[in-house]
């Protein structure tokens, strides 16, 4: 029976927390350049790296955990992946036929980097570590990601209906405002954190 509210609690809280967090935007501007699959794919890998470092964090050492360096270093990489999405990717049709059976490996592991980027010190994984501090490690991890999943593919979801109605270059530029937008605020928060 615990196991199953440590599911139920752990999925409701990191839903929640998820929902117009920056995570949540960051999914819905890989979906505009990925396909969902691969998106969906590559959050749920990310996620589970990243409650798992949670669940063994809230195991192991409880609620300490120094997150101001690693959001400082999470949003320097934001920075540049705006810069990478603005300036887009161009392949000839040659490249195009040789990156075919890559594309989707490709595009799953810079979704799965991207993602596990923007989840270190979040808020999600803050709360994924809190839970884990009231519950065993296992369902909380189970949970977490379930919640996660579920959060992030409402946004999939909204991005591929957008999609289809923007241009290509207003999906690109509103994608790199969006990592821009991200990774600034978690700059400011990271210099903040450390400098005080």
């Amino acid at each position: 029976m615990e196991f199953l509210l440590a599911i139920a609690a752990s999925t409701a809280v990191i839903f929640i927390a998820e929902m117009g967090d920056k995570t949540q935007l960051v999914a819905m501007s890989l979906a505009s350049r990925y396909r969902a699959a691969t998106v969906l794919l590559g959050i749920t890998i990310a996620t589970l790296l990243v409650h798992g470092l949670s669940v063994l964090i809230a195991e192991v050492v409880g609620l300490a955990l120094p997150t101001d360096w690693i959001t400082l270093v999470a949003g320097v990489a934001f920075v540049c992946f705006g810069v990478w999405t603005l300036l887009g990717d161009e392949l000839s049709d040659k490249d195009e036929e040789r990156a075919a059976s890559r594309r989707i490996r490709s595009g799953l592991i810079t979704v799965a980097a991207v993602f596990f980027t923007a989840e270190l010190g979040d808020k999600t994984m803050l709360a994924t570590i809190t839970v884990g501090a009231g519950y065993d490690w296992f369902p909380v991890w189970i949970g977490s990601t379930i919640g996660m999943v579920a959060a992030d593919a409402l946004a999939i979801g909204l991005a591929a209906l957008l999609g289809k109605k923007l241009p290509e270059r207003a999906i690109q530029v509103g994608a790199a405002l969006l990592f821009f937008l991200a990774g600034g605020a978690m700059v400011f928060e990271g210099v903040r954190a450390v400098a005080g």
